[in-house]
């Protein structure tokens, strides 16, 4: 930090330091120097000088008492006669201070009284300041007008760099507390970002721990039924749920790496549509007859986000055939590119969740696709078929320019 810079929070710091200082070197300079030349009622300006000096160790921690100290021994001397001190100076101090630290009214009431006070002093000892020993003021307005203006003008000045001082004051704190408010609105923001992306975590971790447990589940069971009559095909299937596990594994570690900001995890894409046909082919493993079409063409983009909530509502549905269709299940999934958006169908001929006990877990997951897809104002829509089985439905719309 640069000197002055420290200097000027030294100061801020430490402001009654600088007013003690302040009051000891007017009482030196303005003061000590009338006992040196042997000045006659030398006691009576030291008393003076100091009654109206010392106030001003208390100028900004009690600025009404400290104005009102001041003011009251102005007024007393013009009251009593006592002619003005070096240290009557003090007063533009004061009326600068009041300006800038005391109530409005308190600076709007000193400077009043000191702009009375000054025109009233200049018509009581105007012999002091040459407008001609034993004449009346009046006698001489030119040279009164010209000092009094200048007077005057000091006091003004005096307020208003007090008043300028507090507008400058207040800005500055208006600007710390919408700093203070700013900071806490990004650390709200902060905040609700990161419970999203926790919410966004959990989705994921969901779809893919449900989706690869089933496929391996599905694998197991059948593994065990084939390992007496078939050991090649359990031999397969052990296989399977292998490759099954790893990838799964793969894309936890992805995901977690991405939410620890590890710069060693896999930066490999998160699932596209273009990754359907190969969840359909592991599903097509576990024994599930699976079809997949495209109709249409794209006629617009699917934000990189949008995609993989395609995938993921393709994942999950197929996740459910496998828990709850039943044996021997047949399942189609149909992409219709249309003129506005994509539109996902995933129909199976099984028992369907209607009639599965397990209904609640298939009814979770489709809680969830039907958030994911919200993301991206689309709609979903699942419900058993009046023939049997089940049907998911989900439209996405395209990216609007």
């Amino acid at each position: 930090m640069d000197l002055h810079l420290r200097l000027a929070h030294w100061i801020r710091t430490h402001p009654r330091t600088i007013d003690v200082c302040l009051v000891l070197a007017i009482l030196l300079l303005f003061v000590l120097p009338f006992a040196a030349d042997g000045v006659t009622g030398y006691t009576l300006i030291v008393g003076v000088s100091m009654a109206l000096t010392v106030p001003l160790v208390w100028r900004r921690s009690r600025v009404v008492l400290s104005a009102g100290l001041v003011a009251s021994v102005s007024v007393l001397q013009l009251v009593t006669g006592t002619e003005p001190v070096a240290a009557q100076f003090v007063i533009l101090i004061t009326l600068y201070t009041l300006a800038a630290h005391g109530p409005r009214w308190a600076g709007l009431g000193g400077l009043g009284l000191a702009v009375a006070g000054t025109a009233i002093g200049l018509v009581r000892y105007g012999a002091m300041i040459g407008l001609g020993p034993g004449q009346p003021v009046l006698t001489t307005v030119p040279l009164f007008l010209i000092l009094l203006f200048l007077v005057e003008s000091l006091v003004l000045l005096a307020w208003t760099l007090g008043d300028l001082s507090r507008s400058r004051r207040l800005a500055y704190q208006a600007l710390e507390d919408r700093t203070r408010r700013l900071e806490v609105e990004r650390q709200q923001e902060r905040d609700l970002a990161a419970a999203d992306e926790r919410s966004h975590i959990a989705r994921e971790m969901h779809d893919i721990v449900a989706h690869s447990l089933s496929v391996i589940i599905t694998q197991a069971d059948g593994a065990r039924y084939a390992s007496a009559q078939t050991p090649e095909l359990a031999v397969r299937t052990l296989g399977t749920i292998a490759e099954t596990g790893r990838g799964s594994l793969r894309e936890m570690r992805r995901l977690l790496g991405v939410l620890r900001g590890d710069e060693t995890a896999s930066t490999r894409p998160l699932p596209t549509l273009d990754d359907v046909d190969s969840l359909v082919q592991s599903v097509r493993r576990s024994g599930v007859h699976v079809a997949c079409r495209r109709t249409g063409s794209p006629r617009g983009d699917l934000p990189p986000g949008a995609e993989l909530t395609a995938y993921r509502v393709i994942q999950e549905s197929l996740t459910n055939v496998l828990r709850h269709a039943g044996a021997a299940t047949t399942a189609e999934v149909v992409l219709d590119h249309g003129p506005r958006g994509l539109g996902i169908t995933v129909d199976d001929d099984g028992r369907g969740a209607a009639a599965d006990p397990a209904t609640a877990g298939a009814r979770q997951g489709i809680r969830g696709m039907t958030e994911r897809v919200r993301l991206y104002d689309g709609s979903v829509a699942a419900a058993p078929r009046s023939g049997g089985g089940y049907r998911v439905e989900a439209f996405i719309p395209y990216t609007q320019a």
